[in-house]
């Protein structure tokens, strides 16, 4: 009776919880109850049979929800045992499984949670035995097995029951040791990974730092040698690799490193100049135009021109750009250093040559230009120029002075209302000071008057006068453009400072009185007409070309003159002196210019009075 008692009760267990299936947890649990329904055998040997399968199921399990699943599910494996809940030990707590019962959960979770990893009794209303059993692997325990059974079990029953516990706690010992293990060799790739990529980005910040410690060395020797558009290109060029370039801020090249210069450097466009400027100039950094890569030379927001690298393969990164962005920089602060210089120079200079211009003692005057790095000792030349379209301020005497010392001239400067003075410790070249001035100021419509050498400094104020007298012939020249000698004059050199005023004019009105005094009531141009005949040596074709009148005319003209002045043209001595009237006329009284015109000096090409 007792033992069809427990076949019942087994019976209901099992169908309430369902059987493992042979081999494996996922068959239906038909074919577990007909596999695993009573036979000849014993109740033992039976049991035993049912738990090798379902711990086979255990260890074939895929984590250790699975396995506590199945434990709880084929419990009656081991006997007339129901599962009442079951927990697993995660992070040192005990979470209750999902199959746990609700009606005394609350009961069972206090009473497991007392026994503090021991096994022990648990009570369950209506239920006789109970028991809370560890699941315990070699190291710590994985959770609590909490079953029930209608009647105290037999000994061999509650042996099939710690076996079952047993398997139970061995299965997650493995799923637990194969969690870890993924777990590990997961972390482990993680870290792998993570370290390869921190020495990545070392390798990066190393390299980083490596090339700005190069930027930051050359750009060092740069400002140590004086930080000038040569150094800073070159830099740039050996730093890179690309062609470097300075341009002035109207576009014309300044210095160039690298292969790919043209020749000729082609002609600024001044409208596109100016847009190219303002685009640069809204941008942060370095800015990409067509195959050039542009940063704005600009010391303290003024624009002095341009740093470029020369990219057409697009091949410029990031090292490139912070290395272009960095040249720009400094080179802006040492054009403005340079700049700063150069206004203190030119100060120094400017006051120096003002009093040997207007007459110092020679003493103080060495001393003076010692302090400033040049030597008065030496025989010296004043040197004056003048360009049609510079006004002669600041900025041209700047100019001027570059011109000067990239020939080599040492000189020391100022500057006029009209002109700038150079006083020079050599013969300068004939015209390589002009060329020079030619090219910063992208015209060629200047004119530059040199005296004769002075010995002494007492000397200077009179060769400044010769170098004036120089400037006022070559103005009044059919070549109005280029470089005069005061010593190369020859008969315009008695015209020159000294000459008797009086006398002069004397000389004039005698010879041209009354072609003037035509002129003045006339309105007409009888004087200009014989001086540019003259100019052009008596040739017809030349002269009614430079007063832009017919040949015709200008034969008529030639006629008047003849009848006016009473003088034969085609005789010696009248055509020398007419030419030497007209020449002291225009030079030396100022005629034929209006008042501010370049070298008139306000003066007016009225009538002799």
């Amino acid at each position: 009776m007792a033992g069809s008692r427990a076949r019942n009760v087994y019976g209901r267990c099992s169908d309430r919880e369902g059987s493992l299936p042979p081999g494996s947890a996922g068959r239906h649990p038909t074919h577990a109850r007909r596999e695993l329904r009573p036979s000849a055998t014993s109740p033992v040997d039976h049991g035993l049979h049912r738990l090798e399968l379902l711990s086979r199921a255990l260890f074939e399990a895929s984590n250790e929800g699975e396995i506590l699943r199945l434990a709880m599910h084929h419990v009656a494996a081991a006997g007339p045992y129901c599962a009442e809940a079951g927990y697993l030990e995660v992070d040192g707590d005990l979470v209750p499984s999902p199959r746990n019962g609700q009606t005394h959960a609350a009961s069972v979770d206090r009473r497991v949670r007392e026994l503090e990893g021991q096994d022990g009794p648990v009570t369950v209303p209506g239920r006789p035995w109970g028991w809370a059993l560890g699941l315990r692997g070699l190291e710590r325990l994985h959770g609590y097995l909490v079953v029930t059974s209608p009647a105290r079990p037999t000994g061999a029953q509650r042996s099939l029951l710690a076996t079952l516990v047993r398997h139970t706690a061995a299965a997650l010992s493995v799923a637990f040791a194969q969690r870890r293990r993924r777990e590990d060799a997961l972390e482990l790739h993680r870290l792998r990974t993570e370290r390869a990529t921190l020495q990545q980005q070392l390798v990066s910040v190393v390299a980083e730092l490596g090339y700005q410690q190069a930027v930051h060395a050359l750009m060092a020797d740069i400002a140590a040698s004086g930080g000038g558009a040569e150094a800073a290109t070159r830099a740039l060029h050996e730093l890179t690799g690309l062609p470097a370039l300075v341009e002035d801020r109207f576009g014309r090249l300044k210095s160039w490193s690298g292969p790919g210069r043209p020749d000729p450097y082609p002609e600024p466009d001044p409208v596109r100049q100016n847009d190219m400027l303002h685009a640069v100039a809204r941008e942060f950094g370095p800015v990409r135009i067509r195959d050039r890569l542009i940063a704005l030379v600009r010391p303290h927001g003024e624009i002095l021109g341009v740093l470029a690298l020369v990219d057409a393969l697009d091949e410029a990164d990031e090292h490139t750009v912070f290395a272009l962005a960095h040249a720009a920089t400094l080179l802006a602060l040492a054009l403005a250093h340079l700049r700063n210089l150069a206004e203190v120079e030119l100060r120094l200079h400017r006051e120096l040559v003002d009093d040997l211009l207007a007459g110092t003692d020679a003493a103080s005057a060495c001393a003076r230009s010692e302090a400033v790095g040049h030597d008065l000792h030496r025989s010296h030349y004043v040197v004056v120029v003048e360009w049609s379209n510079r006004t002669a301020d600041d900025s041209f005497a700047q100019t001027v002075g570059r011109a000067a010392s990239a020939i080599g001239m040492r000189s020391l400067l100022t500057r006029r209302s009209d002109h700038i003075v150079l006083v020079v410790d050599d013969r300068p070249h004939a015209c390589a000071l002009h060329e020079a001035l030619a090219r910063e100021t992208g015209t060629r419509s200047g004119t530059i008057g040199v005296s004769a050498p002075s010995d002494s400094v007492p000397d200077i104020p009179h060769r400044y006068q010769e170098a004036q007298r120089a400037l006022e012939v070559r103005l009044n020249s059919r070549e109005r453009y280029g470089t005069t000698f005061f010593d190369e004059l020859g008969l315009y050199r008695s015209l020159g400072p000294g000459a008797d005023h009086q006398e002069l004019e004397a000389f004039v009105h005698e010879w041209l009185g009354q072609l003037i005094d035509y002129d003045s009531r006339h309105h007409a141009a009888m004087v200009e007409t014989l001086s540019r005949y003259f100019d052009c040596g008596g040739n017809y074709d030349e002269t009614a070309v430079s007063l832009a009148i017919h040949r015709s005319t200008l034969r008529y003209r030639l006629q008047r003159i003849r009848e006016i002045s009473g003088n034969d043209l085609a005789n010696v001595e009248d055509r020398l002196n007419l030419q030497v009237a007209t020449r002291v006329w225009k030079i030396v009284l100022g005629g034929g210019r209006e008042p501010g015109e370049p070298g008139s000096q306000g003066r007016s090409a009225g009538p002799l009075r």
